[in-house]
């Protein structure tokens, strides 16, 4: 392929939701013409993204199992807060579901993995940002969006969670970290893990939650009770 993706490019095709689509993005009608022996026709095109597709997911899926990547701090231990006080667990990613899947293994384990519902991949055909994969999760699981919070790492995540009417806390990635997440009910580093000597740095706080050092179910609590769905977002308090 005379393609090359390095962190810097990666960075700006993370920005559209779903990974055909960002090796899609790269076959516009100049990419075609420079190269003649690249495939030419829209359905060749689809058929050439969908083996790229799936071979990269397959080495992303080795990597993760390698133990190559470290989890985000945090998750497990928020996960298994929910799952002990009785609440429903899913994933909703337009990833594939293999990755999806293998990411969620290494970061809670294969015994909390198996409570969690995963809704990924082409489950829905509009993508991130669009709010289908949330608005599908959320009639699945039979889960009123008031009834809910998210936890996402990007923009185009934070505008379907928002579009699906859903409280969402970020905590942001070094892909995403200059993004826009107006609409969030809180922006954080991490969700923080002290025995990881990592803690949650605040970086956007409108309705003054103040969480500690660790994010834990109490303070997912608290933003249920604290930010209405929908609501404009007050100005950040100097």
């Amino acid at each position: 392929m005379p393609l090359q993706w390095g962190p810097v490019e990666y960075g700006e095709k993370v920005k559209i939701g779903g990974g055909k689509e960002r090796m899609r993005s790269e076959f516009t009608p100049a990419f075609v013409a420079a190269h003649p022996d690249m495939p030419q026709d829209d359905e060749a095109v689809t058929e050439l993204v969908a083996r790229l597709h799936r071979r990269k997911t397959a080495v992303y899926t080795d990597l993760i199992e390698g133990g190559v990547i470290a989890p985000r701090p945090g998750i497990a231990r928020l996960a298994a807060q929910a799952d002990a006080a009785g609440w429903q667990l899913a994933v909703a990613s337009t990833s594939a579901e293999p990755s999806v899947r293998a990411v969620l293994r290494r970061a809670v384990g294969d015994e909390l993995a198996s409570r969690f519902e995963v809704f990924a991949g082409d489950v829905v055909v509009a993508k991130k940002p669009a709010p289908d994969i949330y608005l599908h999760a959320l009639a699945a699981l039979g889960v009123a969006a008031d009834d809910a919070v998210v936890i996402e790492d990007s923009g185009i995540g934070l505008r379907a969670a928002r579009s699906a009417g859903l409280r969402t806390v970020v905590t942001v990635s070094g892909y995403t970290a200059e993004e826009d997440f107006t609409g969030a009910a809180l922006v954080l580093s991490s969700l923080g893990d002290v025995s990881r000597d990592t803690a949650a740095v605040v970086l956007a706080d409108p309705f003054d939650l103040r969480p500690p050092a660790e994010v834990t179910l109490d303070d997912i609590i608290r933003i249920l009770h604290a930010v209405p769905t929908g609501a404009a977002v007050p100005e950040e308090k100097p």
